[in-house]
Formats: structure tokens, sequence, C-alpha cells
């Protein structure tokens, strides 16, 4: 144990991140570090912390967690409280007033001060919140002798089993001035949910009969690891509410919920065009269908539909001999031809199969916001923040056809935040700008105070045709002004080496 942890505090001391380079020769003493009630706290127009600050707490950092040196623990928490104080005061003053960073941990960042490294790192660059993933790929960050939930927990050791990853990172990054949000994945339940008994009748099913996962593994998406469930699948909802009664004991500033949308194909299935393309095939949302129909001629019709995918001139005959006492078929939606003012109620064949197919992306569209507004009134009722997150191209409109991921973000609520992620890559900002213009126009003149936009990069340099950060974060100042919380994806990017160190290190 004792030989991984110091090959992570090299790493530590060794990796870089934009402005903050720290090398193993450092030979600064304590007694140099810390005259300094006296010394301030240097942060630049981004609130970065300085190159000599960032030196000065990183060997307090060292000297803390190595030995039994009291006075080098006490001098590095009085430094991180005073950083937490500059932090603050910098951001109150600086656009934007909350800047955050999207943070994935590891089974190692539990050693004896990798945490506090990571944390550390992370106030250095000027963040004052942290987006960070407690349900991710079908595991939770919960301890493993504290886990009620169906998920597997991401720390599985021997002798870490009541370690609270979640908890920890917390209350460490209170101490730093930052509030943690939890950052969940939504309809994607992961791998591991269909290992559970009785899990696989609460996948997502399309008119072909293929399950999201059969839907991956066939190639059918770009990440065979992702498995959705149907959002109208009651056993799916009470999963996914215990994992969020656990998340909310810890007390995170709030739970953001991503993948609030079916699978994204590829190629040919990137396009939901006819009824089979739906993921409204399994039991639950089959009967949350069915139960949308006002009569037995709507009914039959519904069901007609979607098990052919098409309806053929007999339906018509066929239903009205079957239910002769209903005029005409009628559902959600549909507006009876008498109400129109219509005297002829015989509907054309083909304005009754458009009409089905509207009904039927409505309501596959109604599961998904149905299932986020549920999730995020369940965390408003714990007393804590919800959020949105989303891709502003997720509900497009093409050709015949919709997005297959039929995200339709502009029928989310309002009254938790939005969290575009504004990803676009063309060499320049204007397609960012673009993708949060078009956010903000559905959002409307309150949108500055409900939309965060998430954008990817790196402080300090371009990366496969995307601006850095700092230019990324001028077009936005510029183009966007009533903005102010941005976050960034995502923390492994400015640290990559130390990043790497971190996942794949192994807890002994």
């Amino acid at each position: 144990m004792k030989r991984v942890r110091t090959r992570l505090l090299q790493w530590v001391s060794s990796a870089e991140s934009f402005r903050v380079v720290l090398t193993i020769g450092t030979t600064l003493t304590l007694s140099s570090l810390w005259p300094a009630a006296a010394q301030s706290i240097q942060l630049n127009s981004y609130c970065h912390i300085s190159q000599a600050d960032a030196v000065r707490k990183e060997t307090l950092r060292q000297a803390a967690f190595e030995g039994n040196n009291e006075q080098a623990r006490n001098q590095y928490r009085a430094f991180v409280e005073q950083h937490a104080r500059a932090l603050e005061q910098c951001r109150q003053s600086t656009w934007p007033n909350e800047q955050a960073v999207w943070l994935r941990l590891y089974s190692c960042d539990l050693q004896p001060g990798i945490l506090d490294a990571v944390l550390d790192r992370i106030a250095n660059l000027g963040y004052n919140q942290i987006y960070l993933e407690a349900f991710y790929s079908g595991l939770v960050l919960l301890p493993q002798a504290d886990n009620p939930t169906v998920w597997p927990s991401v720390v599985n050791t021997a002798g870490y089993e009541r370690r609270d990853l979640l908890a920890e990172t917390i209350e460490s990054g209170k101490q730093r001035g930052m509030d943690t949000y939890a950052w969940v994945f939504t309809l994607n339940f992961g791998y591991s949910y269909t290992q559970q008994t009785g899990r696989l009748q609460s996948l997502a099913i399309n008119g072909r009969g293929q399950d999201s996962q059969a839907f991956a593994n066939a190639g059918s998406t770009s990440n065979a690891q992702e498995v959705f469930v149907d959002p109208y699948s009651l056993q799916a909802q009470q999963d996914f509410q215990i994992m969020l009664a656990e998340i909310s004991e810890r007390r995170p500033k709030g739970i953001l919920f991503d993948y609030i949308r079916y699978p994204r194909g590829i190629g040919t299935h990137s396009v939901a065009s006819q009824v089979d393309d739906l993921w409204i095939y399994g039991e639950a949302s089959r009967n949350a269908l069915f139960q949308r129909a006002m009569n037995y001629q709507g009914l039959e019709l519904i069901r007609r539909y979607i098990s052919r995918g098409y309806l053929v001139n007999t339906d018509l005959d066929d239903i009205g001999q079957l239910y002769p006492n209903e005029i005409e078929p009628l559902w959600q939606s549909r507006i009876p031809s008498e109400s129109k003012g219509d005297t002829e109620t015989h509907t054309p064949l083909s304005v009754l199969q458009d009409e089905l197919w509207r009904l039927s992306v409505a309501h596959a569209v109604q599961g998904v916001t149905d299932f986020l507004t549920q999730s995020g009134q369940f965390a408003q009722q714990q007393g804590l923040r919800s959020g949105a997150v989303f891709f502003p191209g997720g509900n497009r409109v093409i050709g015949q056809g919709f997005d297959s991921r039929l995200q339709y973000w502009d029928r989310f609520p309002t009254w938790m935040t939005w969290h575009p992620m504004a990803y676009g890559v063309c060499g320049h900002t204007g397609c960012i700008l673009d993708e949060i213009r078009q956010v903000m126009a559905v959002a409307g003149p309150q949108g500055s105070q409900f939309v965060k936009p998430a954008i990817a990069g790196t402080w300090g340099q371009s990366t496969r045709d995307r601006p850095s950060l700092e230019i990324q974060m001028q077009a936005i100042q510029q183009g966007a002004p009533e903005i102010n919380s941005i976050s960034h994806f995502a923390y492994s990017w400015q640290d990559i080496e130390f990043d790497r160190a971190r996942k794949f290190c192994q807890l002994q």
C-alpha cells in the first residue's frame, strides 16, 4: 500500500497542469513556506492560483501526509482555508461567478492525500463548483458496506468497504470553497443492471424486438456499454429513486441528470423515421400507450399500428364492426370530428396513420420528460437543487424523422437548471455560440437564471479543432454576457497523466 501511495504522490508532484507546474525537485522548506499569515495568495484574471502559491501548497500537502508532522498539517489546513477565501472573493468579482468542472474519481483517490491533491488542483484552476460523477456506467459512488442499490460500488476493494468517496469529496470540497453536485446517468443504467434478477424486463425495447443491450451489442450505437431502460418501467423508476435517496443523504448541493434520452444510434439507426425505431415496445411503455386511447376503436387501431408498423384499408372496417356503438377512433390529443364541426367522421387512412405516428413519437418523448420531472421533484423534496444535462441537437427533426435520441429538452422543466453541452467542433467558437444561443432562444428572458452551458476543452491550448477554454470563455462573455455560470468538461483533460495514474492504480 505504501508503494502505491508513493507512486501516486510522485505523479502528483511531476504532473503538469496549466500555469501550475510542480517538479519532484522542489526544495522549499516549511519555514520558508509559512511565515505567512503575512503572505497573500495571488489569483489571476481567471481566478487561477499563481505558480509560486501552487508550489507552496503542494509542498505543504506532501509534508502533511508523510510521517507525523503536526506542524505541516496545520500549515496545510491554514493554506487551504486561505485559498478558499481568496477563491470566493475572486469568483464574486469575476465573470462567470460560477465556474464548474466535471469530475470522475477512482478507487485510488482514497489513498492518503490523493483526493486532497485532486481537489487542490481543481481549486488552483479557479473552479468553485464540482460536478462529480456519482452514478455512471452501471456503478455507483457509494461505500460497499452502505449500498442498498442494485448497482455495484465504484470502490470494491477489501478493507475499504466503509470509505465514502462521495461524502468525503463533498466535505473536502467545502473546505476549499467549492460546492459539489452529484452528476448521475439517468436512463442509461449500464450493463451491470442487466445482471440483476428481474431487471431485463425494464429495458427499453424497439419494434424489432431488440432491447437496448442487444441493440448496442449489434453495433448499432457507438458505445456497447450503454444500456437504456424503459422510462415507463415502474421497477426502473423505483431502482433509480433508491439510488437518488442514498446520494441525497450525502448532502450534495444538487443533482444533475445526464443521459435523459434514448440510445444514440449510428448510421441509419441515427434517425427514427418509423414506429419500429421507437423504444416504446417494452411492456410498461406499451401499456401506457394503450392507456392513451379514449375509446375501444382507438385502442384497437393503436394496437394494430404499432404491431404491424402501418395500417391497412380493412382496419377501419374491422374496428367499426368490432365496436359499432363508437363513431370513430379516439386517443389523447385527437379532436373528435363533431368538435371540429366536421360532418364526415371517416378520416382518411393516411391521416390516421400520420396521427398515430405523431402520437407514438409524443409518447416516447413524454416518457423521458416524465422520468426527469419525477427525479427532479424527488431531489427538490430532499432540499437539493436539480439540473438537466443535454445536447442542443438532441431534438432535431431530420427529414421525415427525428434524431434517434428524442431528447426534447425544450420540454424539460424550467424550475431546474439546464446544462446544454455546447461541444461543437468547427475550428472556432462560432458553432459553440450557435448551440448556446439556440438554447437561450428557447429559454426566453429568464434563461440567464437557469441556463448553465457546459463547454469542452483545455486551459492554454486548442485541441482537436476546439479552441482553448480561455478563447471559448471570452466568446461566450461577449456573445452571451447574460450567462453567469459555465462548466468545463472535464478535469481529466486538464491533468491527463495524473488522471491516467489514478485510473489504473490498484488499491492494496
